[in-house]
């Protein structure tokens, strides 16, 4: 029986930027592919949606607008007399695509959870490899843009930078589904003042302001909605959840879990593993929100273990931990004084008590000096980086890392 041929030519209705085309065929093959229609099923902001219920938004939403925007970005500077040839073309579109084709349940919520100091770029890169042997080498000017190694710098910039598609998109998504207006962004303004200078990505002065806006946007949405103090929380249960799995599969309990879960569960896999096992690979990619999710249901009725009971039922429920936050540590007594209490409480020996209690930090930067820095040009042909430029954002306070304290714990105490 002879295939019928395929129409790969589709157009897309996107809630935020309308429709979006499938440009290329082997962008709707990646598309198709089942490591790409995973990113359906891992939510983009975690558990994010237990604080602003419209952020159920998908990793697959975020990598098909990212894309889209890179369509527009390179239409821009072809307009602007750039040459970008065809299979460049090509291959920044597939690098963007796929660049979070590595991330894990619960995006940033589990990035260490299932293997250990391993980011969510290394493994979207290892994906992409595997992909590229799947499709005779068409990725792999894509794998050059996504690992910087084309000559074209601005490309990869495009993917990666703090200018890139990847940012634009998700602020301006994660800001339409949360419903925070302070996440709005210029999105099409800015794209269209891209320009390239000395082979590098920059910004034609005329959007100095729509930037300006751009970085303190991120920075209001990291701590308003990406850092939110509930959502920490949340996730952080949720780390302790996989903790105490791991821990009890590896004393020999027999737990509930797919078998792919069950398979990370049981060993602390390295990137070594990772690169030379394709079959380990195909294992993590077959993980995602719904394996944990229908586990940590079903663990909230395990009899075997009253600590993971407990935590599972409290997310499920959404009986989340108190948290509170803070610029300066927490003292050392009032820690342990809530521990104590802990165990009282929740009539738990001190090493379970310690699932129950969470100190931690978290940190943000707004602007990292140094690094691919945001370049503006202006019409006389001068380079300047933003901070340089602008009339508004304070470099001090942009460049230095904004660390805060946290402890969440039981609301019973």
């Amino acid at each position: 029986m002879q295939d019928i041929p395929t129409n790969k030519r589709k157009i897309i209705n996107d809630p935020v930027y309308g429709f979006i085309d499938i440009p290329r065929d082997l962008i709707f093959d990646l598309i198709e592919h089942p490591y790409f229609q995973r990113l359906r099923r891992i939510k983009q902001l975690g558990l994010t949606h237990l604080v602003y219920p419209g952020a159920l938004h998908t990793r697959f939403h975020h990598s098909i607008g990212a894309m889209h925007l890179m369509s527009e970005a390179l239409n821009i500077l072809k307009i602007k007399g750039h040459k970008i040839k065809k299979a460049d073309r090509e291959g920044a579109l597939v690098a963007i695509l796929l660049h979070d084709i590595g991330h894990g349940p619960f995006s940033h919520a589990l990035e260490h959870s299932l293997v250990k100091n391993i980011p969510h770029e290394t493994l979207s890169g290892l994906m992409m490899e595997q992909l590229n042997a799947e499709f005779d080498g068409e990725l792999t000017t894509g794998l050059e843009i996504f690992n910087h190694q084309h000559p074209k710098k601005f490309l990869s910039q495009l993917v990666a930078s703090q200018l890139d598609m990847d940012r634009l998109d998700y602020l301006t998504r994660d800001s339409f589904f949360t419903g925070v207006s302070e996440g709005v962004i210029g999105t099409q303004r800015i794209i269209k003042m891209l320009n390239v200078a000395d082979g590098k990505l920059v910004a034609d002065i005329k959007g100095i302001y729509s930037i300006e806006k751009f970085i303190i946007a991120r920075r209001i949405m990291y701590w308003q909605v990406y850092l939110h103090k509930t959502v920490l929380a949340a996730e952080h249960m949720l780390i302790r959840i996989l903790e105490r799995a791991r821990y009890l599969v590896k004393a020999g309990t027999d737990l509930f879990a797919t078998p792919s879960l069950k398979l990370f569960l049981q060993n602390d896999f390295n990137i070594a593993d990772l690169s030379d096992n394709s079959d380990l690979l195909a294992h993590f990619s077959r993980i995602d929100d719904f394996d944990i999710l229908t586990s940590v249901k079903i663990w909230s009725q395990f009899d075997g273990d009253r600590v993971l009971s407990m935590l599972c039922g409290s997310l499920i429920n959404r009986k989340l931990f108190r948290c509170e936050i803070q610029k300066e540590p927490f003292d050392y007594f009032y820690i342990e004084n809530i521990r104590t209490k802990i165990g009282e409480r929740l009539n738990l020996t001190e090493e379970e008590a310690r699932y129950f209690l969470i100190s931690d930090t978290t940190s943000n930067y707004t602007y990292h000096l140094g690094k691919d820095n945001i370049t503006v040009l202006s019409k006389s042909g001068k380079l300047s980086d933003i901070t340089q430029a602008s009339d508004l954002l304070n470099i001090d306070v942009l460049t230095r890392v904004n660390t805060k304290h946290f402890i969440c714990y039981p609301k019973i105490l």
